[in-house]
Formats: C-alpha cells, sequence, structure tokens
C-alpha cells in the first residue's frame, strides 16, 4: 500500500499507470478530493485519461486510509498544502498536473502559489479562492451532534446531486464514502476555510487553469467562479449545466473529457 510520510502521520495514495511503454511520458496528474469524498471518487476520470497520463489520488488527511488526526490536532491550510506535495515526492512527481475539487480545490490554489514551480496546470472543479462562513461551520455541527455522521451525509446528498444524477448503484457507494468520515475530520477540515481569502495572491498563478463549475452548487455561485475566472491570469471557465456541488463524480466523464482536451493542446508536441 504506497504511503507518504509527513510531519504528522502517513497519507494513502494509489497510482494508476496504463501509458503504452512507446508513448512519450508526459507529466502525471495528482487529484485532491474535498470533505466527505475520497481518492476513489476520480475513478471515472480514469478512461479519459489514463491513456496518456500516469494518475494520482490521495485520501486527505483525517479520512480513508489516511492519518486520522485526533480532536485536539492543529489543522491549516498550510499544512494541506504540505500534505499534496508529500504526496507528490512520495509518488515522484517533480512536476504535476494539479486537479483539486471542493476544499482540494482551494488547497490547489494555495499550493499553485507557494511552489509555482511545480505545478504544471491547475484544474479547480466546484472549488474556490474564498472559503467557508462560521455559520457553515456551526450547521454542519448541530446536523453532525443532533444525528450523527449519517444524518450529516443524508442531508449533503442532495445538496451534491439532483435527484437523477445517479444510478443507485452510484449513489450507494458514494454515500458509504461519506458516512466514513469521522466527525472531528468534517468539522476541522472545513474550520480551515474559515476566512480564508486567496484574492490577492492569485495574479501569481500564471500556469494555465481550467475552471470546472456547476450551475447549481449551493456553496459557491457561480458569480464567485466568474470571479476567479477574471482573477487569473490564465484560466479557462467552463461552467457544466444540471449540476450540483457533486459535478466531478456525477459528471465524471464531462470533466475529465474537458481535462483530457485542455491538458492534450497545451502537450501536445
Amino acid at each position: 500500500m504506497p504511503l507518504a510520510t509527513t510531519r504528522h502521520g502517513t497519507l494513502h495514495y494509489e497510482v494508476v499507470d496504463q501509458v503504452a511503454p512507446w508513448r512519450e511520458r508526459r507529466e502525471a496528474i495528482l487529484f485532491h478530493h474535498g470533505i466527505g469524498a475520497g481518492a476513489g471518487i476520480w475513478a471515472g476520470w480514469h478512461p479519459a485519461l489514463a491513456s496518456a497520463y500516469r494518475l494520482v489520488a490521495f485520501d486527505m488527511r483525517g479520512c480513508g486510509r489516511s492519518h486520522i488526526p485526533a480532536a485536539d490536532f492543529a489543522w491549516s491550510l498550510d499544512l494541506l498544502v504540505e500534505d499534496l506535495f508529500a504526496v507528490a515526492d512520495a509518488a515522484g512527481l517533480k512536476r504535476f498536473h494539479l486537479v483539486g475539487e471542493s476544499i482540494g480545490g482551494t488547497i490547489a490554489l494555495a499550493a499553485a502559489i507557494a511552489r509555482p514551480e511545480r505545478v504544471a496546470t491547475l484544474t479547480v472543479s466546484n472549488g474556490a479562492h474564498l472559503g467557508a462562513s462560521i455559520e457553515r461551520v456551526e450547521a454542519w455541527q448541530r446536523q453532525l451532534d443532533s444525528g450523527g455522521v449519517k444524518a450529516w451525509s443524508d442531508a449533503f446528498l442532495p445538496q451534491r446531486f439532483h435527484d437523477d444524477a445517479l444510478s443507485p448503484e452510484q449513489l450507494a457507494w458514494f454515500a458509504k464514502q461519506q458516512e466514513a468520515w469521522p466527525r472531528e475530520s468534517i468539522l476541522s477540515a472545513l474550520r480551515v476555510l474559515i476566512g480564508t481569502d486567496l484574492s490577492s495572491r492569485l495574479r501569481d498563478i500564471r500556469c494555465p487553469t481550467l475552471l470546472l463549475h456547476p450551475d447549481a452548487s449551493p456553496f459557491i455561485p457561480v458569480p464567485v467562479m466568474a470571479e476567479l475566472h477574471r482573477l487569473l491570469p490564465n484560466a479557462e471557465l467552463n461552467v457544466i449545466g444540471h449540476a450540483r456541488h457533486g459535478l466531478p463524480y456525477s459528471h465524471a466523464e464531462q470533466c475529465a473529457s474537458l481535462l483530457r482536451t485542455f491538458l492534450d493542446s497545451r502537450t501536445a508536441g
């Protein structure tokens, strides 16, 4: 089981390498999921990408097979950026294409600011440069305290997906992943975003950037993503219809196709 070592525990990651040996070795793609998800959320992206790109995904700190911190652990955005690069180093990625969704998108933006020489391109799906509010944390805490993680997950699912977005099997799989998150990890990860505002540093992100956003996220309105697009020097924006905050899972094939076109146009030759 591949593990990346950090100052505070290990992080589990997965590698998909199906690139034919006679093909040119392009820079790999590193994926960072959001709260309630895990490395498996990206499986639907593999068919469009794996023929040309090595793929690396990991369980972020606090979930899955990665380090589950104690309740008094000090979470921070800087720490989560360190985690991302620890996985990249463990997987041998000197420079890579970076994809992040939800909080993973915010972390990806911060990572591209912190170490631009490592990030070849950046993709943000249903994420933003602005963080969560204290009201959001308090609302989630009330749900968790009153009904536990399953009640929180049950309330979250309709905010992620339209009723017709997934097959029953797909929805059941995602619900199981989400319900496996520890209560403290959910709240601690969300608290990292309180007061986050990367606006003044976005001009430092010079790499080509792809923005993928649902037309109906209850957390990040389209105008917020439009503002992120305006502030980034080298970005393109795709707003995807009939989608909510679970965009990279419910619309995996469409998102992956957009990413493949984006990457191929920048790596040709």
